[in-house]
């Protein structure tokens, strides 16, 4: 699975409408509204890089209200539990 990070700005007067359009696109798994330099963050996840584009480019970047987006692609993913496990390794 491949996950992408999306910073999007937005008109801030439609915030509500367009994360809610967000979330309902195909690939996107979460939308978030939050502070600092944007105002959502769009969580994606798709299995082929090629998806990518369609979610983003042709999905999240059209949404009316979006007005630009910047993208991180994942390399790992790493979580409390996987991080435990592999601490405990070796220990009864």
């Amino acid at each position: 699975m491949i996950t992408a990070i999306v910073n999007v700005a937005c008109d801030g007067r439609r915030i509500p409408e367009v994360a809610q359009a967000l979330a309902e696109i195909d690939g996107v798994s979460e939308v978030y509204s939050v502070t600092g330099d944007v105002d959502l963050v769009v969580m994606v996840r798709v299995r082929e890089h090629e998806h990518l584009a369609d979610v983003i480019a042709g999905g999240i970047s059209r949404v009316e209200g979006v007005v630009s987006t910047t993208t991180n692609i994942a390399f790992r993913a790493y979580s409390r539990h996987d991080l435990e496990s592999a601490f405990a390794l070796g220990v009864d």
